[in-house]
């Protein structure tokens, strides 16, 4: 049985502390708060994150994160990508063994545009562990821990990383790909998350299910777009962690990103929302990088743009919806070529 670390108690932390110690794994939980550490231990519930889940007793949980690390094989890093700098920083401080990491975070640094992997490597020694891997796809926490049907996709540089990642996690109710593709698994993760702000805003409005089809549509073909131009297979975003993240985020109430967005369609503030939402909204953090990254990297992406505008500049949500309704004409499969062509070209 081998000692796995989960760092971050939140719900996808916890979730996935879940389905470890399902597959008999010695699960270590790491909260910075201890309250919340001896809920975990007393009662075997995280009810702020997870409500009216019971958790196996075989999860540890520990606000000291040098004992829950200790002699793990493996450490699984769950935080908001904001605090995954200040996370790494200190993981380097109390870590005395090599152990490959897993992270299952979704975003972009604003400023820096570095994907999640990259600030991990620029903040933990390389002599640390074997490899890096993300794990994504279509996965709310609040499913994963009612042992509900989910597939994601594990990625690394090192595909005999990514497979032993992929041993760890797998079982009946929680299905694990391999991709060869790190940049665009983290591209599609953490990208969608935009276009779930859009798909809520649009609910939010008001709009039918055809508003919210043309969006969910029209940003693949963004997330595509800034996806190659970094770097990514664009056949990656047809799979899991592009087509199929994208569609659970963009209609499903569990989302947070859909619900934020929910909410500014019907006109609150951003502050109040975020206030109310009492957890993390990674896409409002993601819509700046990508805004930032799009103007560098030259490459176009309105509906990016329009949801910037609303999240940042106060435009109205009506106005920017009618914007992109009036917007040039052109061709629907013009995306498309041009994302072949250029890969082909590479």
């Amino acid at each position: 049985m081998e000692k796995v670390a989960v760092l971050g108690a939140g719900s996808w932390g916890t979730a996935l502390a879940l389905v470890l110690a399902d597959n008999g794994h010695n699960v270590h939980l790491w909260t910075h708060r201890e309250n919340l550490a001896e809920e975990i231990n007393r009662a075997h519930t995280n009810e702020k994150y997870l409500k009216d889940v019971k958790l196996p007793t075989s999860i540890q949980a520990n606000h000291d994160l040098k004992t829950v690390v200790e002699d793990a094989g493996h450490v699984v890093l769950v935080v908001p990508t904001k605090a995954m700098r200040e996370v790494c920083a200190q993981l380097k401080q109390v870590l005395n063994q090599k152990v490959i990491i897993t992270h299952a975070s979704k975003g972009i640094e604003p400023g820096t545009y570095k994907r999640v992997s990259e600030v991990m490597r620029e903040e933990i020694p390389s002599n640390l562990y074997e490899d890096i891997v993300v794990l994504s796809g279509p996965s709310h926490a609040e499913e994963v821990s009612l042992r509900q049907p989910t597939t994601v996709t594990v990625s690394s540089e090192k595909l005999e990383v990514a497979e032993e990642v992929q041993d760890l996690f797998i079982n009946r109710q929680f299905r694990v790909y391999t991709s060869p593709d790190l940049v665009g698994v983290e591209l599609g993760g953490a990208l969608k998350n935009i276009i779930a702000l859009g798909a809520g805003i649009s609910d939010g409005l008001g709009y039918g299910d055809n508003a919210k089809a043309a969006l969910i549509t029209r940003g693949l073909a963004e997330i595509a777009r800034l996806g190659t131009s970094m770097g990514a297979n664009p056949l990656t975003f047809s799979g899991l962690t592009g087509i199929g993240d994208l569609i659970v985020t963009c209609t499903s109430s569990h989302s947070r990103n859909w619900r934020a967005g929910n909410k500014l369609g019907k006109g609150h503030p951003l502050e109040d929302v975020l206030e109310q939402m009492g957890m993390v909204v990674e896409g409002v953090r993601t819509t700046k990088a990508a805004f930032q990254l799009a103007q560098d990297q030259g490459v176009e992406m309105p509906i990016t743009s329009g949801i910037y505008r609303i999240l940042f500049e106060a435009a109205e949500p009506r106005d920017v919806v009618d914007e992109l309704m009036t917007r040039i004409r052109r061709h629907e499969m013009e995306d498309l070529t041009n994302i072949l062509d250029e890969k082909m070209n590479d």
